[in-house]
């Protein structure tokens, strides 16, 4: 069921079995972190694991940050994120800095692209072990799904992998206009699963001034909103990746339920 979801995501539209079999992806990223001493996660039934990459965050010590693992038709590229939105509103609020992979892309998140840069030759290291025949899936929620953005754009210049098909579950804006276009003009396919009572996706504001740098900077979206709306009764719960997922499983209620089935502990669930 897992690969004839993948396939079905070359249609136009997103697909939601798709969508569903991602965000378990995404929510085995923070059981990868969770495992401090192994890192050990979930692998679902016919993927194997290409190798996971650590990157560093703001206290510049590496951590795990996610993972690629591959199937006999495709690959999926997971980003891990952050569990508290609250946490995350005041980090989410940065001046930009020049998105270095790719030429004119503009400017982008300073704070979302260090961590990328100290995660990009990893990733492009375990690129290189899957044949370029194969579709590849870049995902991530919250902050994965920031990361998940800036490494598309790189991955479609710079890898074999020209066409990446990206899914994001409550992500926050990313770079400037200049980057949303060139973003949007070279990834093909972005779904970008937000729900409307989630305080991420509206972070970072339009025009954001910056009380460090005195300078002002301008914010967009990437392409490819699909608007969710569910309230699960605090600013937390209305971004965290069980809610994303438990909504989803609402309109595919039976794949949800073969999906979660096998192996146990797959998918996300609320507390």
């Amino acid at each position: 069921m897992m690969t004839d979801d993948v396939r079905r995501a070359q249609v136009p539209g997103p697909d939601i079995g798709t969508a569903l079999f991602l965000a378990a992806v995404c929510g085995q990223t923070y059981v990868q972190y969770s495992n401090k001493e192994d890192g050990l996660f979930l692998v679902p039934r016919s993927y194997r694991l290409v190798g996971e990459f650590t990157a560093s965050a703001y206290d510049n010590s590496p951590e795990r940050f996610g993972f690629l693992i591959e199937s006999d038709v495709c690959a999926v590229l997971a980003f891990r994120g952050t569990g508290s939105a609250v946490d995350w509103v005041s980090d989410f609020i940065a001046q930009q800095t020049l998105y270095r992979p790719v030429r004119n892309a503009g400017q982008t998140h300073k704070g979302f692209t260090d961590i990328y840069m100290s995660a990009r030759n990893q990733v492009h290291t375990l690129l290189n072990e899957v044949s370029p025949d194969k579709p590849l899936f870049v995902t991530g929620h919250s902050l994965g799904g920031a990361l998940g953005t800036l490494a598309a754009l790189d991955i479609a210049i710079n890898t074999s992998f020209a066409a990446p098909v990206v899914y994001t579950f409550g992500a926050p804006r990313v770079g400037d206009p200049t980057f949303v276009q060139a973003y949007n003009y070279t990834v093909p396919t972005h779904w970008r699963f937000q729900n409307e009572y989630d305080i991420v996706p509206h972070l970072p504001p339009l025009v954001y001034q910056s009380p460090h740098t005195k300078g002002t900077y301008f914010y967009l979206h990437v392409k490819g909103e699909v608007q969710r709306s569910f309230k699960m009764g605090s600013v937390s719960a209305n971004h965290i990746l069980p809610s994303y997922f438990t909504d989803l499983a609402k309109e595919k209620p039976a794949d949800a339920a073969a999906m979660c089935a096998e192996p146990p502990g797959w998918c996300p669930e609320l507390d």
